[in-house]
């Protein structure tokens, strides 16, 4: 069984996923399309590497802290672009994303 810091982790690995999913679709049916270009491409970015992360912790990747390391550097690049986007979905996504960066900084050795 996965100890303390990677069960929280996962919870926040899979919110995050979720928000991003969620702001992905979101973002999609919004009008200005295109002022949300970057929002929509990082939401993938962010919702399969925090996927990514959570199926290989549940496996027990040796490569934890390397992934960790890139996962939190795309949550936070995430958050940062969904926080300038007045959009609950965003807010929203912006809020589990540096909660999961935060997650994934405990992961790296």
């Amino acid at each position: 069984m996965a100890h303390q810091t990677h069960q929280e982790a996962i919870k926040a690995l899979h919110e995050c996923m979720e928000a991003c999913n969620h702001c992905y679709d979101a973002c999609l049916k919004e009008d200005d399309l295109n002022g949300m270009r970057d929002c929509i491409r990082l939401d993938r970015e962010c919702a399969d590497i925090c996927a990514y992360l959570e199926q290989a912790i549940t496996r027990g990747t040796p490569f934890v802290s390397e992934l960790a390391q890139a996962c939190a550097a795309i949550c936070e690049r995430c958050g940062e672009e969904c926080k300038k986007h007045d959009h609950k979905h965003c807010q929203d996504c912006a809020d589990a994303c540096f909660k999961c960066a935060d997650a994934c900084k405990k992961l790296i050795a």
